[in-house]
């Protein structure tokens, strides 16, 4: 016997039809389900990433944009034991090159949960743990030059961000788990040889580290004209005299690294002269932690003219009373490894 939809009976007919409507429905709500919840996580996952790649875009300009903000960002490398200017200079801009790195590689989805997810959270974790180490050292206070100085940040706050990027990067790497691509590996070195040599070609490698010959005679005799005198005999021996300003933003640079060479190479004897209003002196320290080098406040402005000259910071390599050499671009020629090897020289008579 055969059968068919148009000998069943018009109610069993009409349960068929609700019955197949109940399973179309069940089937499709997962599905539909499943959409919604693709599409919200790829729309949240490129949101996070683009805001993840333009805060490594901005880092790193920050960094390099200028002279004055590169110093502050070249100096950490000091700070941790790297005493040649040069080379610090080197590791300092592959690092800003490693960030623009990090930077294209989120935009163009670059190896993302191969390489570059990965990359992004050890990065932010070695620099907190720097971070952590600059709070026990000296406090948090200061600009830890994150952006460089086009948006200061205290350490623990720097923390608190890169934690908070550690946490974007471990959701991307859930809700945004893109496939490579065809051609990734030459898209790959090709945005490597751009993120790397743009901040030696930006901002080349300044190799004029030595101070220069000085041959202007100053009376350092001054100093001890008025109480209170110099903590230090700074007629007799080797000592670098920096003459500053409280108020002076070079000079607070100089003091900055000043405080970092005195610290990491305590023979290299270093004295500052400055001058200002006694109400900066707090500021002037808390920028610089360079409390710890002895100083004297000197008020007297016609006799500090008369040695530091018509700017600050004049810093002197003073050999038994005599200049023989300055760091005519002050901190750019603070060289520790050059003035170890100025100590090793014989006194003057």
């Amino acid at each position: 016997m055969k059968c068919s939809l148009t000998n069943v009976s018009a109610p069993l007919n009409q349960l068929f039809r609700v019955n197949l409507r109940c399973i179309f429905i069940m089937d499709t709500a997962p599905i539909a389900k499943r959409k919604v919840t693709f599409y919200i996580s790829r729309i949240t996952g490129i949101i996070l990433l683009l805001a993840l790649s333009a805060v490594f875009f901005y880092s790193g300009y920050s960094k390099i944009y200028s002279d004055s903000a590169f110093d502050g960002f070249q100096w950490t490398f000091f700070d941790i034991g790297i005493s040649n200017a040069i080379f610090a200079g080197i590791i300092a801009r592959v690092m800003i090159g490693f960030e623009f790195l990090l930077g294209l590689f989120l935009l163009f989805h670059i190896f993302l949960k191969k390489f570059t997810y990965p990359a992004v959270i050890a990065v932010l974790l070695v620099f907190i743990i720097y971070l952590l180490i600059v709070i026990l050292k000296q406090g948090n206070t200061g600009n830890c030059s994150c952006f460089g100085d086009k948006l200061a940040m205290k350490p623990l706050a720097a923390i608190w961000k890169n934690v908070a990027m550690i946490a974007a990067t471990i959701l991307l790497w859930f809700i945004y788990p893109i496939r490579p691509y065809k051609f990734q590996e030459y898209i790959c070195l090709v945005l490597g040889l751009v993120a790397f040599s743009a901040p030696f070609v930006y901002n080349p490698v300044y190799t004029g580290t030595e101070p220069q010959k000085f041959s202007k005679t100053v009376n350092f005799d001054l100093l001890y004209k008025y109480d209170p005198a110099p903590s230090v005999e700074l007629r007799k021996g080797k000592h670098i005299i920096a003459f500053m300003s409280l108020t002076c933003p070079h000079c607070k640079k100089a003091a900055y690294l000043l405080q970092i060479i005195h610290r990491e190479h305590p023979d290299i004897s270093i004295f500052m002269v400055l001058d200002g209003p006694e109400a900066y002196r707090k500021k002037f320290f808390d920028e610089t932690h360079a409390e710890h080098i002895p100083y004297l406040i000197y008020r007297h402005i016609t006799e500090f003219e008369q040695m530091a000259g018509n700017s600050v910071p004049s810093i002197y390599w003073v050999n038994n009373g005599v200049i023989e050499y300055k760091s005519v671009y002050a901190y750019y020629q603070l060289d520790p490894d050059y003035m170890e090897k100025w100590l090793k020289k014989p006194l003057n008579p």
